[in-house]
């Protein structure tokens, strides 16, 4: 029997705070530097994960994917976030972050990045990537001293409540998305991703280390980020301009409750929000530093949980949302037309547009006077996130030039500069720009045991000459 096994608190309480026992507590193998080499690894593949997920947002057709790896990608964020201020507190300034911790970590990741099917990357992130940095995290909370590195163990058990989002997510999704087949042919591409780490001895360096890398699966020169945004086959006539939304928002003269329906079609309409955001993160990924990539993160999983709101609330009415042309020109006309300094402009334009009283909390008044609770309680939250956004966009965007005023003026010129194409999809036959919302009205009034009001029946307006915030432009 130790000491330490016989010792004793006042009336039995327990010892160190709950941390753990006197006798764990006494044991002394680990240091400071174990620490610190664990989280730069845990950190290294959390942001590249980061990175691939934004990466992928534009181009995977599947809706339900794109907002998942929003969401995801945030997740991974938070973590590194987390990571990067506990290293800074272990006197490691500066921080060596930025620095690949081993040659072979960065293969994997590039492995996956490069990984050219949606099933292969699900089965590669989601059911072994997302296992082994929960099974170092909860490694590193078994090694490391419970007293001494408190806070290490502490952000180790974050990780690990946070992911296991992803973890379930891959659980559920992978056999929805892969087929046992095709799951059984990847065995070898994951049994490559195994031997890549086992090069580096393990996600957190503690394995022993092989002497060989394999060759790289897939060509790294491969990797190139699609611009253009993918919908799959529920996303019908996405060239489809026909009906301006903040046309009838913005009347007066209209129904607030008609009105829900307009709000939840632009709120789910913002998934094009994320395919824009994600192109300004991949193609600023070395020209920004990491807070940017964070807070920058977070405005965009926040837009993703808009359009899901969107979705929600067509179900909540009863309305089959997948028979409503979703337009996505306005994020392929950025991504095509503009760089990601002007996008990054246009997105601070509007967001500044949304903040006086005829933007978000307009909205929100319009929600509570048509009696939909949900619309209501989903047009609150929106709103307090717009207002968390302008925040975002003046601390990164607006320091870039001279004035407030000057950076709104950029990003309504650069808004300017885009070209709608409307005549021209409609020639190339890509649309008809066909109005969907006398159906659409009609429907829900049906549910709403109502009878429609001739005027919102008959509303027609379109975005041929005119953009979202009512402004005139080039339909050319």
């Amino acid at each position: 029997m130790t000491e330490a096994s016989g010792y004793k608190t006042f009336h039995g309480l327990p010892e160190l705070a709950g941390l753990c026992s006197m006798e764990r507590a006494v044991e002394s193998d680990w240091s400071l530097e174990q620490s610190v080499g664990r989280l730069k690894r845990l950190h290294f593949i959390l942001r590249r994960l980061h990175e691939v997920l934004t990466a992928k947002i534009t181009a995977e057709p599947i809706y339900e994917l794109k907002t998942a790896f929003s969401y995801h990608a945030y997740l991974c964020a938070e973590q590194v976030s987390l990571i990067r201020r506990r290293v800074a507190e272990m006197r490691e300034p500066p921080l060596g972050l930025d620095k690949v911790p081993d040659p072979a970590l960065q293969r994997v990741m590039d492995e996956i990045e490069a990984a050219p099917t949606t099933g292969e990357l699900l089965v590669s992130v989601y059911r072994w990537l997302t296992d082994e940095i929960l099974a170092s995290c909860k490694q590193l909370q078994t090694d490391a001293h419970p007293l001494a590195d408190a806070p290490t163990v502490r952000v180790a058990r974050l990780i690990c409540f946070e992911l296991q989002d992803l973890a379930e997510f891959g659980r559920r999704a992978i056999p929805e998305v892969v087929d046992e087949a095709s799951h059984d042919s990847m065995a070898d591409w994951i049994d490559h991703l195994r031997q890549c780490l086992a090069a580096a001895g393990g996600l957190d360096g503690t394995k022993t280390v092989t002497n060989e890398m394999p060759a790289a699966w897939h060509d790294p020169a491969g990797i190139c980020y699609q611009k253009e945004p993918a919908r799959d086959e529920r996303f019908h006539d996405p060239y489809n301009a026909g009906v301006n939304p903040e046309a009838f928002l913005y009347d007066a003269s209209f129904d607030p409750q008609d009105k829900t329906l307009m709000m939840y079609y632009k709120r789910l309409r913002e998934i094009d929000v994320p395919e824009m955001m994600a192109s300004i993160l991949v193609e600023l990924r070395d020209e920004e530093p990491w807070d940017f990539h964070m807070e920058m993160s977070r405005q965009l999983w926040d837009e993703a949980r808009h359009a899901m709101m969107g979705e929600v609330g067509f179900v909540s009415v009863g309305i089959d949302w997948t028979q409503i042309p979703i337009n996505f020109t306005w994020s392929r006309n950025l991504n095509l037309q503009l760089d990601a300094r002007q996008r990054h402009g246009v997105l601070f334009f509007i967001e500044q547009g949304l903040m006086p009283r005829t933007g978000k909390r307009y909205e929100w008044e319009v929600a509570t006077e048509s009696g939909d609770s949900l619309s209501k309680l989903f047009q609150d939250f929106d709103w307090a996130d717009e207002v968390l956004h302008a925040q975002i966009g003046r601390r990164w965007y607006v320091p870039r030039h001279q004035s407030l005023q000057q950076s709104l003026a950029y990003g309504s010129d650069c808004w300017s500069q885009v070209l709608s194409h409307y005549r021209e999809y409609q020639n190339q036959g890509l649309t008809q720009h066909r109005n969907w919302w006398p159906e659409l009205y009609q429907q829900a009034c049906e549910k709403w045991e109502k009878t429609p009001d001739p005027r919102s029946m008959a509303f027609c307006t379109t975005y041929e000459d005119t953009r979202a915030d009512l402004k005139r432009i080039d339909p050319s």
